[in-house]
């Protein structure tokens, strides 16, 4: 359907409880209609579109993760032609038409007008295995995030309440090793992932839920031509300021969802140890003046290109070639 010319375009705006529409056809025109964010209220909305005729549209929604996924997933099974954009260039689009309105109504007709004028790919469905990958990987992080606000807690409670926190800490604990070794038996039952798997556990510092997230990343389905293209994707692209004489400082895209970021910051630092060729990679930074974090942000990108080069030629991670 990418060659059709749509005259009509849906802009969707969704929200923990409800999912806002906005159909604006060829005539310039508006229609709303807000259903809710279930199953029940998906099916309605689909009978909405249903309702205005044959006419192809393009339905446009802001990437929101947890949100965006199940509606996205359902118009997709239905044959619609829905694209989820990066949040940043909705806004970034909004702000070149002067739109100051924040409203779930304005959000949706934004969502709308953007895929008329700037055509962007339709959504594809992550595969079933990388989708439960997907979940398992935000449940450990959700855990991880609870734990360290706990551990935060226990350094300054009371002790009246130290123990409920060590128990709490225990519990903790104890989910964490259950969700990683789900994670590890995921990857290890099944046969299209576990040898992509075994490939990036080839690169030393690079431990199963940095695989794991690896392999979501640089799934098949997302069609990245180039690891330039993963890299931007996690945020991690950096951003260059410039006018005339004058250069800012070069800082982070983070045009993306932070945890991507977040979920390889701690595994980089690993990798600066246990890994000859990255660690070589950072000291010549380092040497050349570059700032901690900069460098380890550098090396967060290489382990990108490492691991798209291993994927896409089926060979195992070697320390001599493509590192300098």
């Amino acid at each position: 359907m990418s060659a059709i010319a749509f005259l009509i375009a849906v802009g969707i705006d969704i929200a923990k409880a409800h999912v806002a529409a906005a159909r604006l056809g060829a005539d310039g025109k508006y229609k709303h209609k807000k259903f809710d964010n279930t199953p029940e209220g998906f099916a309605r909305f689909a009978e909405w579109l249903a309702g205005f005729g044959p006419a192809a549209a393009h339905l446009g929604m802001e990437a929101t993760g947890a949100y965006s996924v199940p509606l996205a997933g359902f118009l997709a099974a239905r044959g619609f032609h829905v694209s989820v954009v990066n949040p940043a260039k909705i806004a970034a689009f909004g702000k070149s038409e002067l739109s100051r309105a924040k409203t779930d109504k304005a959000d949706a007709k934004l969502s709308a007008r953007y895929p008329l004028a700037m055509r962007p790919p339709a959504w594809m469905p992550p595969p079933a295995e990388i989708r439960e990958l997907q979940v398992l990987l935000r449940r450990l992080e959700h855990l991880l995030e609870m734990q360290r606000m706990e551990q935060n807690r226990e350094d300054t409670a009371d002790p009246a309440v130290a123990a409920s926190i060590q128990a709490v800490l225990a519990t903790l604990e104890q989910e964490i090793k259950a969700v990683r070794e789900a994670i590890r038996r995921h990857l290890d039952g099944n046969p299209g992932l576990k040898p992509r798997a075994g490939l990036l556990d080839s690169i030393p510092g690079v431990g199963t839920a940095t695989a794991a997230w690896l392999l979501t990343l640089l799934s098949e389905h997302r069609g990245f031509d180039d690891p330039k293209q993963a890299v931007a994707f996690a945020g991690l692209a950096p951003r260059r300021r410039q006018s005339g004489r004058w250069a800012g400082q070069t800082r982070l895209s983070k045009t993306s969802d932070p945890r991507r970021r977040q979920a390889l910051y701690m595994p980089m630092r690993s990798a600066l140890a246990f890994n000859p060729a990255i660690r070589a990679f950072c000291q010549r930074l380092k040497a050349n003046g570059k700032p901690g974090k900069s460098y380890v942000c550098a090396a967060m990108r290489k382990v990108i290109h490492i691991a798209f080069a291993i994927l896409t030629s089926g060979k195992p991670f070697d320390p001599n070639y493509g590192l300098a």
